[in-house]
C-alpha cells in the first residue's frame, strides 16, 4: 500500500503566505507614508512656505457720496440705483429759481461797479486838469503881486491895492492846495490799477462768481465714473448742504482688504504677488493682484472700543492686520466684475522679499481727483471778463 501526505482539512489557507503578504502590504503603506512625507516636506521648504493665504478677505472701494452744496428742492432725479454714470452727468436738479434771481443780481451790480470805477478815473482825470488851471492862476496871482509891489515901492499905486493883490494871491494858493488835494484824493482810489482789477470790480466779480456756482450747483452731477447706490433722494425733498442723496461706485478702481494674522506678516513685503479667487466665480477666474500696502494697525487697535488687554481676565487672541492688495490688470475686472463686499481667497507669494513692509516714499500725486466742478469755475471767470469787456464801453483802462 502506497504511502500519501494527509491532506488539509477544507476552507484553511496556509498561514505562513497569508502572514508574508499582509507583512508586504503593511510595509508597502509605510514606504508609501514615507515618500508621501518626503514629498511634502521637499515641497513645504522649497515651495509650500513662501505662501500665505487667507479667506477673511473682502472687495473694498471707494463709495463717493453724492451731497448737495447749496440747499434747495429736489426737481429731478437722473439716475437710480444700479444705473452707470459718467464723470460730469446730472444726477440730481434742484429749484434754479432763487439762484437764478441771485445771479441776475450779481450781474447787474458788477455791471454797475465798473461804471462808477470807470467814474473814478474820470475824476482824476478833471482833478488833474483843476490842478492846472490853479497853477496858471497861482503863477498869474503872483505875477501881478510882483509887479504891484515894485509900483508900491515909487507909489505909483496905493497900499490898498497892494493889498488886494495879496489877497488875489493867497486865494489862489489855497485853491491851489485845495485842488490838488482833490486830486490826491481822487488818484488813491484809482493808483496802480485798472478797472479790470479795482479792489471794488474785484469784489462784485467775487459776488458774481458765488451768485455763479450757486446756481450751477443746482445741478449735481457725478464726480466720477460709476454705479448709482443708495439712492435715498425723492422729488420734492427739501435738501441741505451735506444731506447724503446717493453713492456712486466706481467698480474699475476696487481693491481687497485681506485681514491676515499677525503671524503670517513676518515674510510679507508691498510688490509681492498676489493670487485671488472670488466666492462669486468659484476658481474658475483667478485674478493677479499686488500688496499694495500693510495695515499700521490691527482691526481691533482702529475699533470704536479698542480691547483693554491691561485687565486681571485677558486671554491671549491673535490679531489680524488688514492688507491692501490691488489688481494687477485692471481688465480682468472688466471681464469679470467685482462689486464692494463680496468675499474672496487671496494666496501671497513671499518669494520676493525685497520690497519694503512699510511705505518709505509721500504720495508724489492725489490717490484719487476730480475736474468736474473746477470747470464751473473757469465758466464763471468768463461770464465775469464778458460783462467787465461789455460795460468799457471804449475806456481806455
Amino acid at each position: 500500500m502506497s504511502s500519501q501526505p494527509a491532506s488539509q482539512p477544507n476552507g484553511a489557507a496556509p498561514a505562513p503566505a497569508a502572514k508574508n503578504k499582509r507583512g508586504f502590504l503593511l510595509r508597502a503603506l509605510g514606504v508609501v507614508v514615507l515618500l508621501a512625507l518626503i514629498g511634502w516636506g521637499l515641497w513645504y521648504y522649497f515651495d509650500g512656505r513662501w505662501y500665505e493665504g487667507t479667506d477673511d478677505a473682502y472687495v473694498s472701494g471707494n463709495i463717493v457720496q453724492i451731497t448737495p452744496q447749496i440747499p434747495g428742492t429736489v426737481v429731478s432725479i437722473g439716475a437710480d440705483d444700479g444705473d452707470r454714470v459718467k464723470a460730469g452727468q446730472t444726477l440730481i436738479k434742484l429749484d434754479p429759481s432763487n439762484a437764478q434771481v441771485a445771479l441776475a443780481e450779481a450781474k447787474a451790480n458788477l455791471a454797475s461797479t465798473v461804471r462808477k470805477v470807470r467814474g473814478l478815473y474820470s475824476t482824476v482825470s478833471g482833478a488833474q486838469a483843476d490842478v492846472a488851471a490853479r497853477k496858471v492862476a497861482v503863477a498869474k496871482a503872483q505875477a501881478d503881486y510882483n509887479r504891484r509891489r515894485d509900483l508900491a515901492k515909487s507909489g505909483a499905486i496905493s497900499a490898498e491895492e497892494l493889498a488886494h493883490a495879496r489877497d488875489e494871491l493867497t486865494a489862489a494858493q489855497s485853491a491851489l492846495t485845495a485842488a490838488t488835494q482833490q486830486y490826491q484824493t481822487s488818484k488813491v482810489l484809482v493808483d496802480d490799477t485798472v478797472v479790470a482789477s479795482h479792489p471794488d470790480v474785484q469784489t462784485a466779480a467775487a459776488r458774481l462768481r458765488a451768485a455763479y456756482l450757486d446756481a450751477m450747483r443746482t445741478t449735481i452731477v457725478a464726480p466720477v465714473d460709476g454705479y448709482v447706490a443708495k439712492r435715498s433722494v425723492q422729488l420734492g425733498q427739501r435738501v441741505a448742504p451735506g444731506t447724503p442723496l446717493m453713492a456712486v461706485v466706481p467698480l474699475n478702481g476696487v481693491w481687497i482688504d485681506a485681514n491676515f494674522k499677525e503671524t503670517q506678516l513676518t515674510d510679507m513685503r508691498i510688490g509681492q504677488p498676489v493670487e485671488i479667487h472670488a466666492d462669486v466665480y468659484g476658481g474658475d477666474v483667478t485674478y493677479k493682484g499686488m500688496v499694495q500696502s500693510l495695515g499700521v494697525g490691527t482691526g481691533s487697535a482702529f475699533s470704536l472700543l479698542p480691547a483693554q488687554n491691561a485687565t486681571g481676565n485677558w486671554i491671549k487672541i491673535v490679531q489680524r492686520v488688514p492688507v491692501r492688495v490691488v489688481f494687477a490688470d485692471p481688465g480682468q475686472l472688466d471681464k469679470h466684475p467685482l462689486r464692494i463686499g463680496l468675499s474672496t481667497d487671496v494666496t501671497v507669494n513671499l518669494h520676493n522679499q525685497q520690497g519694503p513692509m512699510l511705505s518709505q516714499q509721500p504720495p508724489s500725486k492725489p490717490a484719487f481727483s476730480t475736474d468736474v466742478y473746477e470747470q464751473q469755475l473757469h465758466r464763471a471767470d468768463d461770464l465775469i471778463a464778458t460783462i467787465i469787456h461789455a460795460n468799457m464801453a471804449g475806456s481806455g483802462k
